[in-house]
């Protein structure tokens, strides 16, 4: 297999119309490809500047999990930490963990903070939102987000080779006069489901706008939902 590694966008874009296989930190890809053998070439971003920004508002698709640190907001980095072992997150890659696997541990974080995904594909760059990133697995270039009053993240914990556990993730972004919306996102095995509310500090407003929401069929989410709101609105 012949690893390229582009240096600038045109670069990756050629091998990746030459048909070379993306590759982030390999941690999901390799058992498949030992199986089922491996591609003629594969392309990985990690010497491309634009897949490497880390920073308050940014952050890119090749950065390894072990490096998201307290630039990026406390949801965000906090799911970082949460994904496998030490060894596992100098590996993983933020665009592998979000585009190349089905447990998407930082989808949920990347949710609440109303976060758009720039793209790559062998015609060129775009920018889209995380549902077409989640239904096509695209290239990701990077990740961009308006920064939140607060936020917050919690994954629970699971049984071995179980389904994946419970994660809740919320973010509180300003709207101005006292106002917050709030942002909501639960991941209930493989599937993520977000809301949306407006509220001012009252932990009670938004738990009752939430109560008739999709976040309502998740009887598991219930107690985990609550609590974070109690302790993200007061902050």
């Amino acid at each position: 297999m012949l690893l390229r590694l582009p240096t600038s966008v045109s670069e990756a874009r050629a091998y990746l119309a030459e048909g070379a296989v993306p590759v982030g930190g390999a941690t999901l890809v390799w058992a498949t490809w030992q199986r089922d053998g491996f591609p003629a070439q594969a392309v990985s971003l990690r010497e491309l500047p634009e897949a490497n920004v880390l920073g308050p508002e940014e952050l890119g698709g090749a950065v390894v999990l072990h490096r998201v640190d307290d630039r990026v907001p406390e949801v965000l980095r906090r799911a970082a930490g949460s994904v496998g072992t030490g060894a596992v997150r100098r590996a993983a890659t933020v665009g592998g963990n979000i585009a190349g696997s089905t447990l998407r541990c930082l989808l949920p974080a990347a949710l609440v903070l109303d976060t758009r995904a720039t793209v790559l594909t062998s015609t060129g760059v775009y920018d889209t939102d995380l549902a077409e990133v989640v239904a096509k697995s695209p290239v990701l270039l990077s990740l961009r987000w308006r920064t939140p009053v607060a936020s917050a993240y919690r994954k629970h914990e699971g049984d071995p080779g179980g389904p994946p556990p419970l994660v809740v993730a919320s973010a509180l972004h300003a709207l101005g006069e006292g106002r917050y919306r709030l942002n909501i996102a639960v991941r209930d095995g493989y599937e993520v489901v977000s809301e949306s509310t407006e509220c001012g500090t009252d932990p009670e407003e938004p738990l009752a706008a939430l109560g008739p929401t999709l976040l309502s069929d998740i009887p598991a989410a219930r107690t985990a939902v609550h609590d974070q709101i109690n302790g993200l609105l007061p902050r």
